[in-house]
């Protein structure tokens, strides 16, 4: 049975920083690149970053610079470090296998929220 439990958002000034945590179980996450998505109402899950098992990361242009994704195996988890935080950046926030097929199960994800 897949486990997906995404921590770390909330309420942050815009240049401020978050640290987004996702706890996997292990049958998706020792098998597959994982990622961090992003979904806005009314707009489709976007893959934003991506780590493969090997520790080799990706990110989208949006991102880039601002964003770095880990993971500890040990741990099972995937982190999100997020800085320089912009208002557009504003959305729930989901990890899952990287690419996510459609019919995944996803996790209730975090909501970051960049304000002033």
């Amino acid at each position: 049975q897949v486990q997906l439990v995404e921590s770390g958002g909330g309420l942050v000034q815009p240049g401020g920083s978050l640290r987004l945590s996702c706890a996997a179980s292990s049958n998706i996450f020792s098998v597959y690149a994982m990622g961090w998505y992003r979904q806005t109402p009314g707009k489709q899950r976007v893959l934003i970053a991506a780590i493969t098992t090997g520790g080799t990361t990706s990110s989208v242009d949006s991102v880039k610079g601002r964003f770095t994704i880990s993971r500890d195996n040990a741990k099972n988890t995937v982190y999100l470090q997020m800085n320089s935080l912009k208002p557009e950046d504003t959305a729930a926030y989901y990890c899952n296998r990287a690419p996510a097929r459609g019919t995944d199960y996803w996790g209730q994800g975090t909501q970051v929220t960049v304000s002033s």
